[in-house]
């Protein structure tokens, strides 16, 4: 992928209302289909899941968490509506560029590619972030969930919390300083009007091409340390409490795939595979399924929407808690930015992301909580999660 290509799309984006660049960041992905993907401009507006079934174009846009409430409204009572995400929107770009893997290219307009966005040192300045949490209420919450598993109402909860400052940034160079020093497979600069999505996300949420439905679910995280990543990859490996966590994700990816596709065709294609980023090493697993000949976006949706890397389970319980028991509203952290191409799709998990609007500046991290864990080593992780984000402003 040529950066000077995202560079200068990424300064196209300015002059739209909507623009979207999504970014591989040349990671191997025997599951991909693009490098990179680029829309800009709005033909026409998506505002519902159901409006996607008979559109065999190409769209952006994104799936905010608190859609949740439309599959689980009888379980969660609505929620104030956001005063800055729409919960569900996608839009059929005017102008796009997608770059494919093998080295194609379809574009529908001409874009000049010139030396890319203007080099600049000097780093954002942010001089206080306020939290959600303080490591003290965090420890003890972390002690309230455990408790909850003790007493069998759930057996694994992701625990965030959110860190947000008022500041006058600038979004775009913003992210190509995000995508330059930690750059993940699924980077998504997103724009809806005077709001802003600027995100470094390692994690595929769910994919479909022609019939086969397919979810990677992350759960196990090591700080790399500049060592060894063999001797750091095996330590994940090995690491009994990460595997019990995502075993316990996988689980529930299948149970949610078999609601929406052939009986007996799910399968676990990979199981706590250890992959390695800028700053992390991640345990993933690849799970599949073959989609019912009935099943539609909305009924998808229903079935495995939100991510159960981002809940815990059982799902339905364990966000019950999260509502009560997290300080913020999630937003788009959580959700799914991605697109669709005639017929297919491909969505992300937002997480490693800033959420910029009105001059608020907000992101956030979490962890699975698990009867064997220790709570400051979940603190401790979450401070690894936001080492990338908190390096844009450190000196």
């Amino acid at each position: 992928m040529n950066t000077n290509n995202w560079e200068s799309l990424l300064l196209n984006c300015r002059r739209e209302s909507h623009a979207i660049l999504l970014l591989s960041n040349g990671y191997p992905d025997k599951y991909g289909r693009f490098d990179l993907m680029y829309g800009a401009g709005a033909k026409q507006v998506f505002k519902r899941a159901s409006e996607l079934d008979a559109f065999n174009g190409l769209a952006f846009g994104h799936i905010g968490y608190h859609y949740k409430n439309n599959t689980f409204k009888r379980l969660h009572p609505s929620e104030s509506q956001s005063n800055i995400w729409p919960e569900f929107h996608f839009f059929e770009p005017r102008d796009y560029r997608l770059e494919f893997r093998d080295g194609t290219v379809e574009s529908n307009f001409e874009v000049e590619f010139g030396e890319g966005f203007p080099r600049e040192n000097k780093k954002a300045d942010i001089l206080h972030w306020e939290t959600t949490e303080t490591p003290e209420t965090y420890l003890e919450k972390i002690e309230e969930i455990k408790n909850c598993i003790r007493d069998g109402v759930f057996y694994e909860m992701n625990f965030c919390q959110s860190f947000r400052t008022n500041c006058d940034i600038d979004p775009y160079r913003l992210f190509w300083e995000l995508n330059r020093t930690a750059p993940n497979p699924f980077g998504v600069f997103y724009k809806l009007e005077d709001r802003f999505l600027i995100g470094s996300s390692p994690e595929r949420f769910l994919q479909k091409q022609g019939q086969v439905l397919l979810s990677q679910p992350i759960k196990g995280t090591l700080k790399r340390t500049g060592s060894s990543d063999e001797l750091e990859q095996d330590a994940l490996r090995r690491s009994e409490k990460d595997r019990a966590e995502n075993v316990m994700i996988v689980d529930l990816v299948r149970n949610d795939l078999s609601r929406v596709c052939k009986v007996g065709s799910v399968k676990v294609n990979e199981l706590c595979e250890i992959y390695t980023y800028p700053n992390v090493h991640q345990m993933i697993s690849t799970v599949v399924g073959e989609l019912e000949g009935h099943a539609n976006f909305e009924s998808i949706l229903e079935a495995l929407f939100p991510m159960g890397s981002m809940t815990g389970a059982p799902k339905i319980e364990v966000m019950k808690f999260i509502d009560k028991m997290e300080g913020f509203r999630r937003e788009l952290y959580s959700g799914s930015v991605g697109y669709f191409y005639r017929g297919d799709f491909d969505f992300n998990v937002v997480i490693r992301s800033l959420e910029y609007a009105e001059n608020m500046l907000q992101y956030s991290v979490g962890g699975a909580i698990t009867i064997d864990s220790e709570a400051e080593e979940e603190l401790q992780e979450c401070i690894t999660k936001a080492s990338s984000i908190r390096r844009l402003f450190e000196s």
